[in-house]
Formats: structure tokens, sequence, C-alpha cells
């Protein structure tokens, strides 16, 4: 009998079983008292199959309980936990949908966080005002509420959007529970059913449960995540002091091994993950890479304040020496603002920068100071070769042959910043530069003066003025003989008005000879009043009278050599002397008018040469 009696417990429907059990006694005849134990052992059966079936879904829920408590401490990701809740809790209350809501106390509203069972994105993206309906009532009193059918429950405020989306998914009955977290209420978990029904206590008690891990969950993302934050906060720091230390050691590195404005700039792109760009006062690049337009005016604040200023995407700090302006730093190019040890960094390196450019501006002018009285020394012979050959060694100064003068006078610039330019040739080239009696002089290597003088000219240039030029090759011996013959190029070319121009003595000729003393206007009225009426005639009727002038005296007073220069024939050689005589007067050929208009015919065409014949 017990075998059968297992077998009915286990059968799908076990009370009709029984039923018929207690019914196939009766017709067997069986006594009362055998009927009314057959009968007890049956209630009993049912009895135990109800006690098992209760303790199989206890031990369910505590192993979903228990399943869920693991999780809490595996997995930090509290989306992952709280969709691993809404999906228990539907299974265990064999739910709809299940789904969990936080408050958003700034709008006094509940949001859907997330669901499990949800058919329609209305009702995904809900947000209900708290105090409305089963859920916002659950979320702002933090008690368990649950109505057997929601659309015809009085109890709570209806809202027509609200009761849309509930239609929308079917729903009629609703239980909703709070989520706590230390006395204070941030949510709620609600569980659903599409029929009408009531939510028996332990439904709510499991749910509550389920809500109280959700809580759990919730808390310890906050702990974590405050954690993380104050972990990357200490990274960050702790990362930028070992920057701002690196950047102090290799900055105070440079300083001690004279580094220049380059390596500055170099050091903090490295250290601060960015470009930098170093420009001078006037906004010329001395270093780094150009900056995006727009940091000049922030420049003005950072002078002011001697701090780093944000300048759109960039960072500009002002390197000063007292209250002198030397230079701007500008940091560029990096992907995200930058710390406050990072910008103590960049004003750092902006001290840094201004002590390289004082230290190079002290040195650059005693190097001036002292080449330039080794200079005068050497073209005025004053002092014993030997001494000086100590002083150019000591100085670095090659004064081995062939060696090259160029003396110049400058224009649109003032007479100090042309000596500078000439000085920062003159140490590129192991030479020499000064001033001398109102002239820039520069004394360096080189077979080619004309050469030399053109790149101090293009140097003068670069800087925004004009540099007039006259040069002449030097050795060791005759320094004083070759800067005279310079300076005299560079007169002759002042008088004759070529400014701009660089010539040595073969380029001037017999002009630089004779043409110390006078100016362009003189020059102007001498030949005016000696070929005066040769350029008349030729500027008015478009001859070549004055060419055939050049050409006659050239060839040597020769007819048929003119024409042959000329390319005409003699004929009209002759033809073109007549005329000359009867502009220039009968004695035009005598020896002595003959040079004057020669000299004449010089100056004109060096004049021509640059433009103003």
């Amino acid at each position: 009998m017990s075998g059968s009696f297992l077998d009915l417990l286990h059968s799908q429907a076990p009370r009709a079983a029984f039923d018929e059990v207690v019914a196939e006694a009766e017709r067997s005849g069986a006594g009362r008292e055998e009927l009314a134990e057959i009968r007890r052992q049956c209630d009993v059966a049912l009895r135990l199959r109800e006690l098992i079936a209760r303790q199989r879904a206890r031990e369910a829920e505590l192993s979903a309980l228990y399943d869920t408590a693991s999780d809490l401490t595996a997995i930090r990701d509290v989306d992952a936990i709280l969709a691993a809740i809404v999906r228990r809790a539907r299974q265990l209350l064999n739910a709809d949908m299940t789904y969990l809501s936080l408050n958003d106390e700034e709008e006094g509203a509940s949001y859907m966080r997330v669901t499990d069972g949800a058919l329609t994105q209305e009702f995904r993206t809900l947000r209900l005002p708290l105090g409305t309906g089963l859920l916002g009532l659950v979320a702002q009193t933090g008690a368990p509420y649950f109505t057997e059918d929601y659309q015809s429950d009085l109890r709570f405020l209806h809202r027509g959007y609200i009761d849309a989306a509930v239609d929308g998914e079917g729903i009629r009955a609703i239980l909703g529970v709070p989520l706590v977290v230390d006395g204070r209420v941030i949510g709620a978990l609600l569980a659903v059913h599409r029929t009408v029904r009531p939510f028996p206590p332990a439904e709510v008690s499991l749910l509550t449960s389920f809500a109280a891990h959700a809580s759990v969950a919730l808390e310890n993302a906050r702990l974590f995540a405050e954690i993380d934050e104050a972990n990357q906060t200490m990274r960050a720091h702790t990362a930028a002091v070992e920057s701002a230390a690196s950047a102090h050691d290799q900055l105070t590195d440079l300083l001690l091994h004279e580094g220049g404005v380059d390596e500055v700039a170099r050091v903090l792109a490295e250290v601060l993950g960015a470009r930098l760009a170093v420009h001078d006062h006037t906004g010329e690049l001395l270093a780094g890479e150009a900056a995006p337009e727009g940091w000049q005016d922030a420049v003005a604040e950072a002078v002011t304040s001697g701090r780093s200023v944000a300048a759109g995407a960039s960072y500009v700090a002002a390197a000063l020496a007292g209250t002198e302006h030397l230079a701007t730093l500008v940091l560029h190019g990096h992907d995200r603002p930058l710390e406050l040890a990072e910008r103590r960094t960049l004003e750092r390196g902006a001290l840094v920068t201004a002590l390289v450019l004082l230290f190079a501006r002290t040195v650059a002018q005693t190097e001036e100071r002292l080449g330039g009285e080794l200079l005068i020394d050497l073209v005025e012979g004053d002092a014993p070769a030997l001494q000086l050959r100590e002083r150019a060694r000591r100085q670095r100064v090659v004064l081995e042959a062939p060696l090259a003068f160029a003396v110049a006078a400058t224009g649109g610039l003032e007479r100090h910043a042309g000596v500078r330019v000439a000085s920062r040739l003159a140490a590129q080239l192991r030479g020499l530069a000064g001033e001398h009696r109102g002239a820039v002089v520069l004394l360096v290597p080189g077979a080619d003066p004309v050469a030399v003088g053109q790149r101090l000219a293009d140097a003068v240039a670069e800087a925004g003025g004009v540099a007039t030029v006259g040069v002449e090759a030097a050795d060791p011996e005759t320094l004083p003989t070759s800067y005279a013959e310079a300076r005299r190029c560079l007169d002759t070319l002042v008088t004759l008005g070529r400014t701009g121009d660089v010539s040595d003595p073969a380029g001037l000729g017999l002009t630089r000879l004779l043409l110390g003393d006078n100016g362009p206007e003189q020059l102007g009225a001498y030949v005016e009043t000696t070929l005066g009426p040769v350029l008349s005639y030729d500027t008015q009727r478009g001859t070549s009278l004055l060419e055939t002038l050049e050409a006659w005296f050239a060839s040597g007073s020769r007819v048929k050599d003119t024409g042959e220069a000329l390319h005409v024939h003699p004929n009209t050689v002759v033809q073109r002397l007549d005329r000359i005589g009867e502009l220039l007067g009968a004695d035009w050929r005598d020896p002595g008018r003959g040079l004057e208009l020669q000299l004449a015919l010089r100056v004109h065409r060096l004049r021509r040469s640059h433009g103003d014949g």
C-alpha cells in the first residue's frame, strides 16, 4: 500500500487519485474503521505533498537569493547585477514581467532602470512622478503595495500616459516593494501579471528580499565608484608629482649643461604629452611647433598674472625677467585639460626659458663686446700681432687666409640691431663682427668676399633692414689695408646712391678712388652737365647716341670697330658722331674733354645699373 501511496503522491492530481482509492475501498466492502484509516492516510499524504512543494519552493527561493548574494561579491557591474535580480525575481514569482526603477530627486520622478519581460519601448522608458501610480507610490512612501487589478484600483493616482503604457503591456496585477539604502528610499522593485490575481505574503516577502539585494548592489556600486574615483585621483596625483619631478630634474640638468630654448621646448612637450611653441616678445617662433591662432589674446593676462592662461585649446605662459617679457610658451595639441600640477610645470618651464634667454643674451653681449674690441684692434693695427692672435684663439676665431672683410651701412633698423645680425653671422662662420666709425664690420674666413657681403645683406634684409656693403679680400698681414679698401667701396656705393648693393674694388673700378666725398645729387648734376644734351636727344628721338659714344671710346676711337660693335655701317657711326659733336661742341674729342666724358659715361652706367639712370 505504501508503494501505491507514493505513486499517488507523485501523480498529477493526487486528490482525485486518493478519492478514487477511498471509493474503491467502499465498493470492495471495507469497514468503517478501515475506510477512516484510508482517509487519514490520504490526508497525511496530501499534507506531505504540500509540505514538500513548499519546501522545494523555499529551497529554490533561498538558492536564488544565495546566487544573487554571490553575484554581488563577484560582479562589479551594477547593471549586470540588477538585470540578474529582476530576471530571477520574475522566474521565482512566475511573473509575466519584473522591473526596477530609481528615483530622480531633482525631477521628483521615478524612472525605469532595468526590465525583464517588457513588450513595449514606451514602458521601458517610462518616468512616473513620485506619488503617481503604484510604482510612484511605493517609491515615495517606502512601503510595499500590490493590486489585483491596477486599472480598476482607485487607491492610486492615475495619469493618462501611464495608464496607456500599462494597457500597452496588458498589465493587470502589480506588486511593488521599495529599495532602501540607509533608511532612504532610492527606488522600487515590481512584479507584474497580465491576469487579475492576488499576491500571497510569501511572494511579497520574496520580492522584498530581492529588493534588499538590489539595494546592496546599488550601494556597493556607489562605494566602488567612490573607491575607483579616489584611486584614479591618487594615481593621477602620483603621476602628476612624478611628472613634475621629472620635469624639474630635466630642466635643472638643462640649465646646468647650458641647454637652449629648443631643449626646453622638447622637455616640456615630452613631459606634458603635447606640442609646445616658444615665441619671442614680438611673436616670432623661436622653437617648437607653431600653435594655432588665438593664443595671442591671452598673452597680456599671462604677463600680468605670471601664471598660465587657457586660450581656447591652448595654454599660454609668459617667460619674464622682472617686468620684461622675454618670450611666450604656448602648449597645444593635448587631448584633455591640464591638471594644476601640469600647469605649474608649464610655468616652471617659462621661468627656465627666461633664464636660458637671459644667459644667452649675456653671453652674446659679452661676445659682441669682446669681438668688437678685437675687431677694432685688428683693423687699426695698434696691438701686437702675437697678442691679437692669442685673443682670437681664446674667442675661437679663425684668422687664417683667405679672409674677407665686409663693411656695411644699414638702413631700416637701428645700428646695434645690424651689429647683432652681423654677430650671429660671424658666430656661424667663426669670425668677428662689430661697429667701427659708424659702420657694421664683418671679418670672416672666406675666399669670395662678394658672397660674404651678400650673406650679410641677406641677413640684414631678413631682420627688416637694408644693407649697402663694400667688401675686400684679406689676409692676417694686411687687415688694416684690406679694411680701408672695403670701406672705400662702401663710401663709393653710398656716393653713387646704390643703396642695397654689394661690391668689391673690381666692381667699382676708378670711381671708388674719385667719389669719396661727393653725394648722389652732385653726381647727378655732373652727369647732366657733361652728357645732358646727348641724353635728352636720345630720350626725345629714341636714338642711340650715348651707346655709340660708349662704343667709340671703348674701341679706341676707331670708326670701323665701333660699327662692328654696334652692328651698324661705319657711315652710320660717322653720322652719329657728327650729331654728338653738334650737341656737345667741337672739342668733345680733345683728350681732357674725352676723359671727362668717359668718367661721366662710367658714372651714368653704374647709376643706371642700380635703376637711377
